[in-house]
């Protein structure tokens, strides 16, 4: 079994989670100072968010420099010290490739503009003439997941397709030297000791031939897929199994994972799936996120649903998460903190890979930036409506009775994002003593999760409940689980492990999850042992 088959893989946004040096923004060696805490927490890997150089029109996912580090980040030292560090650590790195779009300040964009219709240049990306009598509408209908046109329109009369915001110019994907380059940065990289990468908007590299018109029925959710069937392309799949090939016998140097065990993890906001499965294939993808999951509903049916869903491609291997820097953290979502832990437990002891999100462990809420401060594309391209993703991207708070919470020693006035009032009882030096905390609920979950392991990572859980019942009971191995999603308290299941909540007596109460060991034949609620069950 490879290690990122059930692999606990905790993410960081650079800019928001440690500063040392003190200018208000997070940056490499401020997180490689703190990676003990990401070891002390259980993570098997780290995934870190973009860290090149960038203009930040969206939070550094708008590249200039494949290669480099945003100055305000570090140096190309500070990415070795952390790779170094990291493996000193027991920890694996997972770093983002973003292969859509690059920056509208990006060399390959800037050339292109410079040189001109029908210019080799100007292949590199999505141009078109426009439509209409002089061509001053959009070549198609197509919206940004941003919000408006996904065209933004040059001096020279040609428009170029962007399917986020405009200073993201989309790359095409037919041109052979779009492939070529991405092969070098892939190459560059895994010189550089990484264990693995994890592909933004992997389905939407390849547009549909033609560029056709969407129609009404396109939508604008930043975490859908707003254009199906006009992009999750066919011709993806045989550049993910030359980088497969590619990341399986491409040279380790001293420290990293050999070849054969690093990782490649797609980011496919595709929701059918029958389709997802396309992408991990044996040859093509590790893994891809499992998007339905975060987006399930506080509901015992959908989350059973899903979780059967998930499992089916025989043999693949399966992802969790409950947030990220792009979703509002579950905590909000969810509607309290303790369905937020209780969801925390059934993500943990379910067989395949769980992803944390910073702060995730610390039950962090999603913070309310002020107008004046959101960083977010998505509130101007929206007309206003839409405050974004800058919620779950607020520094993490470390100590202290108030901000900046020990993310910095600069003014609370001075960070990446404003963190709120109110945080003093979150910050990890306050959890650290606290029996009772979220950081000390994630912990054990992490060290019990080691201490059990799914005897088949890609296989699905033992269902000990029924379907339609309120709580959901389920076992992978020794390892069972419950969570009571109903409005009355249910016998808790076993002599408990771990509890999200206090147990009232012998029960479950509402919004609680709880841990056990379950024996090898167990019971369902119907009667049947597992084997009878699965007959």
């Amino acid at each position: 079994m490879s290690w990122w088959q059930d692999m606990v893989c905790y993410e960081v946004y650079p800019r928001a989670f440690a500063d040392s040096d003190g200018d208000g923004t997070g940056d490499l060696a401020g997180l490689t100072a703190r990676l003990e805490h990401i070891r002390d927490l259980g993570a098997d890997a780290v995934w870190c968010t973009p860290f090149y150089p960038s203009p930040l029109a969206d939070g550094g996912y708008d590249i200039s420099d494949y290669t480099g580090v945003a100055p305000d980040l570090g140096t190309d030292a500070d990415a070795g010290r952390l790779t170094a560090r990291a493996h000193e650590l027991g920890l694996k790195l997972i770093v983002d490739l973003v292969p859509n779009h690059t920056s509208d300040r990006h060399p390959w964009f800037l050339d292109a503009l410079a040189a001109g219709p029908e210019s080799t240049e100007r292949e590199m990306y999505l141009f078109r003439a426009g439509r209409g009598e002089a061509g001053e509408l959009p070549p198609n209908d197509w919206q940004s997941a941003f919000g408006g046109p996904a065209w933004t329109r040059v001096a020279d009369g040609e428009w170029y397709c962007h399917l986020h915001a405009p200073e993201q110019p989309d790359l095409n994907w037919r041109n052979p030297k779009v492939r070529d380059a991405f092969t070098e940065v892939l190459r560059y990289w895994l010189d550089r000791g990484v264990d693995g990468f994890r592909v933004d908007v992997a389905h939407a590299l390849f547009k549909a031939e033609g560029l056709p018109d969407a129609g009404p029925g396109q939508h604008a959710d930043p975490l859908r897929n707003h254009l199906m069937p006009y992009y999750d392309q066919e011709e993806l799949h045989p550049l993910y199994r030359e980088w497969r090939a590619l990341l399986d016998t491409h040279p380790a140097p001293p420290g990293a994972v050999a070849p054969h065990d690093r990782v490649m993890v797609a980011e496919s906001a595709v929701f059918d799936p029958a389709r997802l499965a396309r992408y991990i294939r044996p040859d093509e993808m590790h893994q891809a996120f499992n998007f339905a999951f975060l987006e399930a509903a506080w509901d015992p049916a959908e989350l059973r649903r899903v979780i059967d869903d998930s499992f089916g491609v025989p043999g693949a291997a399966v992802t969790w998460l409950l947030s990220s820097h792009d979703a509002v953290r579950p905590v909000t979502r969810y509607g309290s903190l303790a369905r937020a832990r209780a969801a925390a437990l059934l993500m943990l002891a379910l067989p395949g890979s769980a992803y944390l999100y910073q702060g995730e462990e610390l039950g962090l809420p999603q913070a309310e930036v002020p107008v004046d401060r959101i960083r977010d594309p998505l509130w101007e391209r929206s007309g206003r409506t839409e405050r974004g993703r800058d919620g779950a991207r607020v520094p993490m708070p470390w100590s202290g009775a108030r901000a900046p919470y020990g993310f910095t020693t600069a003014d609370a006035g001075a960070t990446w994002l404003p963190q709120p009032d109110g945080w003093a009882g979150l910050t990890v030096a306050a959890q650290e003593t606290d029996p009772g905390s979220t950081l000390a609920l994630y912990r054990a979950a992490l060290r019990l999760r080691r201490a059990h392991p799914a005897p088949d990572p890609a296989a699905p859980p033992v269902w000990l409940s029924e379907p339609g019942a309120p709580v959901l009971v389920f076992r992978r191995g020794e390892l069972g689980c419950a969570v009571n999603l109903g409005a009355e308290s249910v016998p808790a299941p076993g002599r408990p492990l771990l509890s999200s909540g206090p147990l009232d007596g012998d029960a479950l109460p509402p919004d609680t999850a709880v841990w056990f060991l379950a024996p090898p034949s167990s019971r369902t609620a119907s009667g049947d042992t597992d084997d009878d069950a699965r007959d």
